[in-house]
C-alpha cells in the first residue's frame, strides 16, 4: 500500500472515558483492520466553566491535561490491548471536544464518535458533540450507538 492510500484511511475516534467512546474505539479498530487504515484516538479537554472566566490564571490546568492523557491511555489500553492489529496514535487536545474532533478529522477518511459521552443529558439519543460532528465534519461520521 502506498503512503497516499494509507493516509486516506486514517480514522479519527473521539475518546472521553465513557462506555460509548470505548465502543466507538472498538468499532474504529475493526474498521481500520478491514481497510488497512490507522486509528487516531483523540481526547479533548478544557477547563470547566465553573472555574471562572478565561481572564483568570488557572494554576492547575496541567492537571486537566494530565487527567485527559490518563483517560485516553487507559481507554486505548482497555479496548485495544497490547496488540490492536492496527497502528493507534493517541492525541490530547485542549479545547471543546466537538471542535477539537472536527479539527483532528481534517483530511481523515472517517470520524467515529459515541452516541453520548460524559456530560450529556441522560436519555438523549445523540449527544451534543456527536450532533456537532455530524453537522460540521468534512469527512463521513459514524455515530456508534449505546447498547441497551
Amino acid at each position: 500500500m502506498d503512503v497516499s492510500q494509507q493516509a486516506s484511511e486514517r480514522i479519527v475516534v473521539g475518546i472521553d472515558g465513557s462506555a460509548a467512546s470505548s465502543r466507538a474505539l472498538a468499532w474504529a479498530l475493526r474498521q481500520a483492520a478491514l481497510t488497512g487504515g490507522t486509528v487516531e484516538a483523540v481526547q479533548a479537554w478544557e477547563v470547566p466553566a465553573a472555574y471562572g472566566t478565561g481572564m483568570m490564571v488557572i494554576p492547575n490546568a496541567d492537571e486537566f491535561e494530565a487527567a485527559a492523557k490518563d483517560t485516553l491511555a487507559r481507554t486505548v489500553d482497555q479496548v485495544a490491548g497490547n496488540d490492536p492489529g492496527v497502528p493507534v496514535e493517541q492525541h490530547v487536545v485542549a479545547g471543546h471536544p466537538a471542535k477539537a474532533l472536527i479539527g483532528a478529522a481534517e483530511g481523515a477518511a472517517l470520524l467515529v464518535v459515541g452516541s453520548r459521552g460524559h456530560g450529556g443529558f441522560v436519555g438523549t439519543l445523540v449527544g451534543s458533540v456527536s450532533q456537532y460532528c455530524v453537522s460540521h465534519a468534512t469527512c463521513p461520521v459514524v455515530v456508534v450507538r449505546e447498547d441497551d
